[in-house]
């Protein structure tokens, strides 16, 4: 008889398990005396007997059920069963791992603001994670009518509201609807608090909300950008002249050899302006000697700046290093 009750012996495990699966019910079928239960890593397994838990098994390995996983159950509920004609139980495989998932909006979210009557249409993308943390609550609300379940399945709960939470959080406050990657962190956590709220009648939390990046349409995010650039040089004539060197530079000047060759021009005579001006500074003389004619020695015998004789520049020498004459006084 042994030998044939081992004929029909089960192994309770998760035959269908995916990396994007949250749980999956092994149910149905009768659990003989023989039978195993395999429990993988990140994988719990929860006994359910008559729509009620009996036990949860969260140690990875394998079990017998008869010798190890009835006897543990009978001391927590005084659950007895009979291996005659075996015994029906569902066990509900959760996997225990933090899910990550990407996010994006599908349509622009108009973002009221005074600047544009219609409001600002925003695209955003970024990541969400989440886990299971409540075994009674999924079980009650999903995993009671469902056999399995699917990160899509949240993700499509998620993606329903993510436009509300979005236009509420960036609205909120204030906030510079031109510089709202500024704002990211604050706005990804109102927007994980309550989507934590939405998530956490199904027996699950939301762990993290991040925002990656906000994207305005094209011609407001240029003009962003060249405001952004009028700002950081402070200096509009220096932004244009900056702004025909780097066109120069690149070949990118238009308007044919005549065009290129004026703007050349005219920039060399800006930049021989501005030597000039540096070499007239630097020649200036300290006002105590701002009447003393070159050449000629200083008050109190010093020595000349440059020699009378050939207009050399003195380096302070007796003599001058050209043409021998005497400087000293």
């Amino acid at each position: 008889m042994a030998f044939f009750s081992n004929q029909f012996a089960n192994v309770v495990e998760w035959e269908e398990f995916r990396d994007d699966m949250i749980f999956w019910k092994w149910h149905n079928r009768e659990i003989k005396k023989g039978s195993k239960l395999v429990i993988r890593p990140g994988q719990d397994a929860i006994f359910i007997h008559n729509g009620k838990i009996e036990g949860i098994f969260e140690q990875e390995g394998e079990y017998n059920v008869a010798s190890e996983i009835i006897p543990f159950l009978s001391t927590l509920k005084g659950f007895k069963f009979g291996f005659n004609s075996g015994m029906r139980v569902e066990v509900l495989f959760v996997n225990t791992k933090e899910f990550t998932v990407k996010w994006g909006t599908q349509n622009p979210v108009l973002i009221p603001t005074p600047q544009l009557p219609g409001g600002m249409p925003i695209r955003a993308n970024g990541t969400f994670h989440f886990k299971v943390n409540d075994y009674v609550t999924l079980i009650d609300k999903i995993a009671g009518v469902k056999d399995s379940y699917l990160v899509d399945d949240v993700k499509i709960r998620i993606t329903a509201v993510l436009d509300q939470l979005l236009m509420k959080w960036i609205s909120r406050e204030g906030k510079d609807m031109f510089n709202l990657q500024a704002n990211a962190y604050d706005i990804a956590t109102g927007i994980r608090e309550d989507l934590d709220m939405q998530v956490m009648d199904n027996g699950m939390t939301i762990t993290g909300f991040h925002v990656m990046s906000f994207n305005y349409p094209q011609e407001i995010q240029d003009k962003i950008t060249k405001t952004a650039s009028y700002e950081m040089i402070g200096n509009v004539p220096k932004y244009q002249q900056i702004a025909m060197t780097d066109g120069m530079a690149s070949g990118n000047v238009k308007g044919g050899g005549a065009a290129a060759d004026m703007a050349g021009m005219m920039m060399g005579m800006n930049i021989a302006n501005e030597m000039m001006k540096k070499m007239n500074e630097g020649q200036q003389q300290p006002a105590a000697g701002a009447n003393q004619t070159p050449g000629a020695p200083s008050p109190g015998g010093s020595r000349p700046n440059f020699c009378p004789n050939c207009g050399a520049k003195n380096e302070g020498a007796n003599f001058c290093p050209t043409c021998g004459q005497k400087l000293n006084a």
